[in-house]
């Protein structure tokens, strides 16, 4: 998802400069001709008079498929409800007896103020505020077995993590007997959503819908070694302000009944043509190797697709449901996907699904925006008819998630770095290689002034936007910190490694630091203990400068001592960079993990100033203002600058998309 997930925000610094260089940031104007694969300026400009493609499911198997759902939904646009009946199959994946099965209820994080969500968002996420009377909800209306065994009456709202009575976000339903090891439970629901009016991902917006978190879902079932864990076990969790989703993948056959006027975005691909019968639209949508299933509607979708094959890429139709505000952009967004898919292929394996699907909400959806699904994004709201590169970050940001979310499927309730943070990084590259824009790191990694631990619950960061600085900022930059001490072809080897273990799996912090290790042949225990484990941020400073004239038998000269200090985590290499009066520049390498240094430098002339890191290599130094300091400091002043200048901030924290 974008980055709490604001819009991108351009926000202009003062600048202050007091000697020599300083922190540079450009706005780099957009390129006339992007620097990705020359064939992709050719795009069609007219609206394709073919219907939806249609396809048929494959005979590969990439995952364990844990579940399998069968549904049918109605949506009642007046009403904003969804009616629906799902069949659920769950093969259990571990030994042990299992009595209960556990299911998410996600609309019900919209049922009152009082719910875990609501009372910890305040009713807000990314600047958009819950709308008035916009409440939402789901309700069980039947559920029983195969054999027609009803377990209304068994059912058991539970709170594991904050105990809030007022949440129905998670139900257990306790089974007539238990499954045992490698056995299949079908059961059979019946449910009913409130569609809540949409500020948080899912919901209705004028006549737009975004079914997202739509249906009763399965919880995680975790086998003993399923990341690290000892004994098997449900992976239990609430709905939560700052946390998204965890699930295991499955095949996903869902019928979709709407207006005749409507047009349906969804997961996976349609089997058949749509069927209109009396003034209603009946799609027929499947998808298997995923872990969710999402679905958008509008009448007023600008539909658009395009077939895309690499040699990364086999093959993929891409799907546009434009907002009409945006309907002259396709071409925009029809590069920025096979940009995405043909660059992250390459660095992190191939797509493997045959479709992907961008929705464009209208502005009154933005709350749906900026936000990834099994091979269907959302793009920010369309509030302007000229967007800035927002347009093209937000969408390599989503795709980006169909590596490190859709397939990697990383817990995100409890470690959401593995998502935010890896495809953070993903997207930087992308821009900078198909775009030629590059972050500015220092300014970004300012900003992250409440570090903490990165494999830590979402909802126990001190608040959202602590959230969002450290699992898609400082997350970013760990991974960065590991690429400048390796180099750029050794990390691309760790991604890549990375990437194609963990594939179709539940990897772990821990499974990312053994793949560091493996690859370069070193421990990283240190490293990942302050920046990974625990919240520290680079930060060495400048103490202090002293000047004395010495008599040597060479004649007179200047001793300069100069006082070094880390008040941070530690890095292998500080460089530090000292100007004489005369120009003359001393460069000096500190193995920066003591506690402190003194140089004494003996020249000609006195010492002008000393500065660390001048070339804003340490990417988790965070506090640049103690970096520089100039031996003489006017009286009228009496304090130290930073040398750190920023004409423009290119986007708050440069995050752009969940």
């Amino acid at each position: 998802m974008t980055p709490p997930r604001i819009k991108i925000i351009l926000i202009s610094i003062l600048s202050f400069i007091v000697i020599g260089g300083a922190v540079w940031l450009s706005l780099t104007p957009a390129p006339a001709q992007p620097s990705f694969a020359p064939e992709m300026g050719k795009l069609p400009q007219d609206q394709p008079k073919a219907p939806e493609s249609i396809g048929t499911p494959g005979t590969e198997q990439l995952s364990d498929r844990v579940a399998e759902y069968h549904i049918d939904v109605n949506l009642d646009e007046k009403e904003r409800t969804l009616i629906g009946t799902e069949s659920v199959t769950w093969k259990h994946p571990g030994r042990q007896p299992v009595s209960e099965l556990y299911f998410h209820l996600y609309p019900n994080a919209f049922a009152s103020k009082d719910t875990t969500f609501m009372k910890e968002s305040g009713g807000k996420l990314r600047g958009d505020t819950m709308p008035k009377d916009g409440w939402g909800s789901m309700k069980l209306t039947g559920i029983r077995t195969t054999d027609g065994i009803s377990l209304i009456h068994r059912l058991q709202y539970v709170q594991p993590d904050d105990g809030n009575t007022k949440d129905q976000t998670l139900v257990k339903v306790r089974l007539p007997r238990p499954v045992q090891g490698g056995e299949s439970i079908t059961l059979l629901i019946n449910f009913e959503v409130q569609l809540p009016k949409v500020f948080a991902r899912m919901g209705t917006a004028d006549n737009f819908v975004m079914a997202g978190q739509w249906f009763p879902k399965l919880s995680v079932y975790e086998p003993a070694g399923t990341r690290g864990r000892t004994s098997e076990g449900w992976n239990l969790h609430q709905y939560h302000g700052s946390s998204e989703f965890y699930s295991d993948f499955g095949i996903f056959s869902v019928r979709i009944n709407v207006p005749s006027s409507y047009i349906v975005a969804a997961t996976g691909f349609p089997t058949k043509t749509a069927v209109v019968k009396q003034n209603r639209k009946i799609y027929q949508f499947y998808a298997d190797d995923v872990h969710d299933f999402a679905w958008a509607a509008s009448p007023n979708f600008v539909y658009a697709e395009e077939p895309f094959s690499s040699a990364e890429v086999p093959g993929v139709r891409i799907k546009l449901y434009l907002d009409p505000l945006h309907k002259d952009l396709k071409d925009r967004y029809f590069y920025a996907a096979k940009a995405a898919l043909s660059s992250y292929s390459n660095w992190y394996g191939r797509y493997p699904y045959s479709t992907l699907s961008i929705v464009v909400p209208p502005a009154s959806g933005n709350g749906a925006g900026g936000m990834e699904y099994p091979t269907l994004v959302t793009a920010f709201g369309a509030t302007s008819e000229s967007p800035g590169y927002e347009l093209e970050r937000t969408v390599v940001h989503e795709i980006g998630h169909q590596y490190f979310y859709g397939m990697i499927a990383s817990n995100e309730f409890e470690e959401a770095w593995l998502d935010e943070g890896f495809t953070s990084y993903a997207e930087d590259k992308l821009m900078e290689s198909a775009y030629g824009i590059k972050p500015n790191l220092p300014v970004q990694a300012s900003f992250v002034n409440q570090p903490a631990a990165l494999p830590l619950e979402a909802w126990k960061y001190a608040s959202s936007d602590t959230y969002a600085q450290n699992v898609y900022t400082r997350g970013k930059l760990v991974l960065l910190g590991i690429e400048r001490q390796v180099g750029t072809s050794t990390m691309n080897k760790i991604m890549a490694r990375y990437s194609a273990k963990y594939r179709f799996k539940h990897p772990t912090t821990s499974d990312f630091q053994r793949i560091v290790e493996q690859v370069t042949g070193r421990s990283w225990k240190d490293y990942f203990n302050q920046y990974v484990y625990s919240g520290q941020m680079t930060n060495y400073s400048v103490d202090s400068i002293t000047v004395n004239p010495v008599q040597t038998s060479a004649g007179p000269l200047y001793e300069s001592v100069v006082k070094i200090s880390r008040l941070g985590g530690s890095y292998p290499e500080v460089p530090i960079l000292f100007s004489f009066k005369d120009g003359q520049i001393v460069r000096k390498t500190w193995k920066g993990d003591e506690s402190q240094i003194v140089y004494k430098l003996r020249y000609k002339q006195p010492l002008a100033w000393a500065m660390i890191d001048p070339g804003y290599t340490l990417v988790l130094e965070n506090k640049h203002i103690n970096n520089y300091l100039k031996a003489e400091v006017e009286e009228k002043t009496g304090t130290r600058w930073n040398l750190g200048i920023t004409k423009v901030v290119e986007s708050l924290l440069g995050l752009l998309s969940w």
